[in-house]
């Protein structure tokens, strides 16, 4: 039996006497493919020792703090994030407020606080770069160092690369292979920030998301015959580059605040997805519009949804008049069909 992951904002929330647990620390911003490889693995050796696993993690992400004006755009809200990270079979995650006054710990302060004391930790996970406590005094030796005193293990866990091809080829074309990076978040807002949210869907091993509420918009899709879900202000995820884009449409919550099950036929619909300021109509505000294929009957308003971008299409385009506009509109959806129909066959 599976038992539901455990969330927890504060030590406080820690049930007493919980642990032992193997912990690991870090960010996981898009939860991508090396870290649920650290996770999978570090959840099966806490289960072959009867440790509970856990991850712990920070809201906002710490550079938000620091560095407010060089911070990096988040990959995944907290919303996706822990449900992602619950995904990868962890007892327990736990989302820590990152403030200032969080941030000046010492590094024993913290590990004796929230690892000895809280979570009862027999082993920590991390990599060779891991920073934490104050100004990141702690490193590796550090937290080797602490281990020692305070009776726990540290297991470093190296980069996480794709596996090498059957055939490499020459030097030349390893050095050219993207596949050959590790996997990073860095990497994913490369692609991102490029619209290729199918070699990003490599790296993160899923399609990229965005998730918002459904809000009110010009009513012009409905207008020209294409109704569109306009995603609002709370929305959450790092939204790629401008264009047309084959996704998916997955409801989430409704408006009445009741979750949308998987027994629900109409949980998740093929979408045609704009991204843009809509140029042909002179717009300014960039939005992200989902249009359900074929479906004019749906009253989406006030619902959290979840949008998965599988293909980018084409870019943004102005377009001399409406007449243009639709024409290029309806070759955009059957396009989506047959993306999509690949996307569910593979």
């Amino acid at each position: 039996m599976i038992l539901p992951v455990q969330r927890w904002n504060d030590l406080a929330d820690v049930p007493s006497g919980f642990g032992p647990s193997v912990v690991t620390i870090g960010n996981f911003d898009g939860v991508h493919r090396g870290h649920v490889s650290v996770l999978t693995r570090m959840c099966a050796d806490a289960r072959a020792v009867g440790a509970r696993a856990v991850a712990v993690t920070f809201t906002p992400h710490p550079l938000q703090v620091h560095r407010p004006d060089s911070a990096p755009e988040l990959i995944t809200g907290d919303e996706d994030r822990l449900e992602l990270l619950a995904e990868t079979g962890l007892d327990a995650v736990l989302l820590l407020p990152y403030t200032l006054d969080f941030a000046r710990q010492t590094p024993q302060e913290f590990v004796e606080r929230y690892l000895v004391d809280g979570l009862r930790t027999r082993t920590v996970v991390v990599g060779r770069d891991v920073r934490f406590g104050w100004q990141n005094s702690g490193d590796l030796s550090t937290m080797v160092a602490l281990g020692e005193r305070y009776g726990f293990d540290v297991e470093v866990i190296e980069d996480v690369t794709p596996a090498p091809a059957a055939d490499p080829g020459s030097a030349e074309d390893q050095a050219a292979d993207p596949l050959r990076r590790r996997w990073s978040s860095t990497w994913t807002r490369e692609l991102l920030e490029a619209g290729d949210v199918v070699q990003a869907a490599r790296v993160l091993g899923r399609p990229h998301r965005v998730r918002g509420t459904v809000v009110h918009g010009d009513a012009r899709g409905r207008e020209l015959g294409y109704p569109t879900a306009n995603l609002g202000g709370d929305l959450t995820g790092m939204v790629p580059a401008d264009g047309v884009y084959a996704g998916w449409l997955r409801r989430v919550r409704r408006a009445d605040g009741t979750p949308v099950t998987a027994q629900d036929s109409d949980r998740v619909l093929p979408a045609a997805v704009s991204i843009g300021t809509n140029p042909t109509f002179d717009g300014q505000e960039r939005r992200v519009e989902a249009y359900v294929l074929d479906r004019d009957d749906l009253d989406l308003y006030d619902e959290q949804v979840v949008v998965e971008l599988v293909e980018r299409l084409r870019p943004t385009l102005r377009f001399d008049s409406v007449d243009a506009l639709l024409e290029r509109m309806g070759e955009d959806v059957q396009q989506v069909r047959t993306v999509l129909a690949g996307a569910a066959t593979a």
